[in-house]
């Protein structure tokens, strides 16, 4: 089923209706009728399952009929910032569509020291309206309740006094130089994340962190983990870790959850 993101105004009863680049998508994209069934979304709120009723192409509005409201809540328990190292190419595309399917709360492209790309403030306000439309296709698909943020660029200085700014309290850097051994060091760490805390989670760019980077993140309480032997592309690597993350908060939360081989990360 379709779902498409509305403002609460648009919502007056049982009437409900879908405005602006939306109408051409269902009506000409689309070519959904009356009748039809449709999933609407307001920022942060339940889901409104309706039935298309009309179209009104003065005003550009498709008018619907809300049928159900659905309740059941398809957000992670943690807030979880993907700071991703600038990559080449279109590759960051790629990373912002995954990383809000995983349910990603904001993305923060990061401009690195070993990141290829430069780009000029023009290029940069243009890049992040498209980057900001990946997110909203992204959270349509994944059935999102909200559509994550994708902020401008910020240099890594700037991104770490983000960390502050937010108040995120766990932030996990996977570096390649971490002894893979210590996978029972990063399963722990991640094994003690409770529903309720931010977390934020950097990535380097295809050239990696440099020292001066993981120095300066060190000192800004960065934890670094290891995702094992294997030397993974800046584009797999946030997605390696927003998986272990679905999967650990979504898991049921015991009193006590163990932590070691069996955790199955």
């Amino acid at each position: 089923m379709y779902q498409f993101f509305t403002e609460p105004s648009a919502i007056d009863g049982t009437a409900v209706s879908v405005s602006g680049r939306d109408y051409n998508h269902i009506r000409n994209v689309l070519r959904l009728r009356p009748g039809e069934e449709v999933s609407v979304v307001t920022t942060g709120a339940e889901e409104y399952r309706c039935a298309i009723e009309s179209f009104d192409e003065d005003s550009q509005t498709v008018r619907l009929r809300l049928l159900f409201i659905k309740q059941e809540n398809v957000e992670l328990p943690c807030r979880i910032y993907l700071f991703q190292g600038l990559p080449k190419g279109d590759k960051l595309e790629l990373i912002i569509q995954k990383a809000v399917e995983l349910g990603a709360y904001e993305v923060i492209p990061v401009s690195m020291k070993r990141s290829v790309v430069r780009l000029d403030e023009k290029k940069i306000r243009k890049r992040t309206e498209r980057y900001q439309a990946v997110s909203e296709a992204a959270a349509k698909q994944a059935k999102r309740r909200i559509i994550p943020r994708i902020r401008e660029v910020l240099s890594f200085e700037e991104a770490l006094l983000y960390c502050d700014e937010k108040e995120i309290g766990i932030r996990l850097l996977p570096y390649e130089l971490c002894d893979p051994s210590s996978m029972e060091r990063t399963r722990s760490i991640l094994g003690s994340i409770r529903p309720g805390q931010q977390i934020a989670v950097f990535i380097g760019p295809e050239g990696g962190f440099s020292e001066e980077e993981i120095d300066l993140a060190r000192k800004k309480g960065c934890e670094e983990i290891t995702l094992g032997r294997r030397i993974l592309r800046t584009e797999t690597a946030g997605m390696t870790v927003l998986s272990w993350l679905v999967y650990l908060l979504e898991s049921p939360w015991p009193e006590s959850r163990a932590v070691g081989p069996d955790t199955g990360i």
